[in-house]
Parts: structure tokens; sequence; C-alpha cells
């Protein structure tokens, strides 16, 4: 069961739970937008892995990363092993591999004008509290490569939020 009270500006909470996986309690600053209004940059890179070829985030293969209300993110695909691979985002896991459709709110891409795998390339997400959730990423050419781009909920207008994950 989950209890809570106020004193002041702060809430406390009680609570029971079982967990499996991992918990992280992070504290980001602002009211309506709890993100900074930074601007993230990650670097995206294709290796091809025992599973096929992946996107390696940051030089890290991830099944899962957390995005802010606030903030923007700048997925990086100068890399040259990125040529052949549009990063994009969909509602639907595995994107269009997955019966989904590319997410377009608030993203920007180069595409068009530099292809992935040329410097400057990227794809761009300014995330807000309208941002749907949980957003995936995935290739448009190859079924398989992405993973998760959460997009956690504010609780509060402290700011802080739950992650639970099982990795």
């Amino acid at each position: 069961s989950i209890t809570g009270s106020t004193s002041g500006n702060t809430l406390n909470v009680s609570a029971s739970l079982d967990l499996v996986g991992d918990l992280s309690i992070s504290k980001t600053t602002g009211t309506g937008a709890p993100g900074t209004g930074t601007t993230h940059s990650i670097a995206v890179t294709v290796v091809s892995t025992g599973g096929g070829n992946k996107y390696f985030l940051d030089g890290t293969e991830t099944d899962s990363i957390v995005m802010n209300a606030g903030d923007a993110y700048k997925f990086n695909q100068s890399d040259s092993s990125n040529s052949g691979h549009p990063f994009r985002l969909s509602t639907t896991q595995n994107g269009t591999w997955g019966g989904g459709s590319e997410y377009t709110t608030g993203v920007t891409t180069t595409e068009g004008s530099i292809s992935p795998g040329s410097s400057g390339a990227y794809t761009q997400i300014s995330v807000t509290t309208s941002t749907s959730a949980p957003l995936y990423y995935y290739c448009t050419q190859h079924s398989g490569m992405g993973g998760t781009a959460n997009t956690p909920a504010p609780y509060g207008t402290n700011g802080f939020r739950l992650q639970f994950g099982t990795d």
C-alpha cells in the first residue's frame, strides 16, 4: 500500500513494494517541465553483434534510455557505421517493422540533406509533457536494431520520478 501526507512544501510517501530489477530515483529542476532545457547529444553507432546489427548509444548497446520533458535529445549519426541505418522514433516497438508508424511530433532530422553516416547527420526530439510514452527507436531499413526511449511522466511539482527497470 502507498500512503502520503504533506507538510508545507514536502511530500512524505510511505510504500511497501517488491522490486524486481533496478530502481532509480532522480531529482530534476523545473516545475511544469522537469527537464533543465538542455540538449543532450547522444553518439549513435551501429555494431554487428551475435544478434545482427544493433544501435549503440554513447558506445553502449542499450535497450532503454530515459528522456525528460523539457530537454532535447540529439541522436548524432555522423559515425560512418550509420550509413544505410536511418534512426527514427515510433510509438510501436520496432517501428514500421512492428506495424507502427514514424513518430514526428517535435522531431527533426537531417535526412534528405545529410544522410546517416555523414558529418552532421542527426535525429533530434524535443520532449514535452505531451510527448507520447513510451517511444521506441528503430532503423527504417532493418528490423530489430532499436530499443525503448522512455519519457516518464513527472509526479508532483518537485520533479521527482521513480524509474523501474528490469536490467
